[in-house]
């Protein structure tokens, strides 16, 4: 696979990623399983949307700080999934899996785009 390839891979994967995310956070919070009624939880999905315009134009200082900023996704997933139980659990471990494959998408991206010393 050539590295033109890769960059539009590594590009891709992030969009899909993040729009999963943002998904899978409004629903979690709305709908699937919210804290208690009337929680405003979802909001936290709203973060998301910041990066977006970059990553849509391939800006890679967009990519590089989005690649530590979705650690604080992570870092929600692994906290809920540990101490959560039930459906919660599980949508904190999809969490989790989106976070790290934004991760990895985002790092590949700046790598690949890097300028060559």
């Amino acid at each position: 696979m050539n590295v033109a390839a890769l960059i539009r891979l590594s590009r891709n994967g992030t969009v899909a990623g993040m729009l999963a995310l943002l998904a899978l956070c409004l629903l979690w919070e709305a709908w699937l399983a919210p804290l208690r009624p009337g929680s405003l939880l979802w909001i936290k999905a709203l973060p998301l949307l910041l990066p977006l315009p970059g990553v849509l134009r391939g800006k890679r200082y967009t990519y590089q700080w989005l690649s530590m900023y979705i650690l604080l996704w992570f870092i929600e997933g692994v906290m809920r999934g540990w101490s959560d139980v039930g459906t919660i659990r599980y949508l904190a471990l999809v969490e989790v899996a989106l976070s790290v494959w934004i991760f990895v998408c985002t790092v590949l991206y700046s790598r690949l785009t890097r300028s060559p010393a």
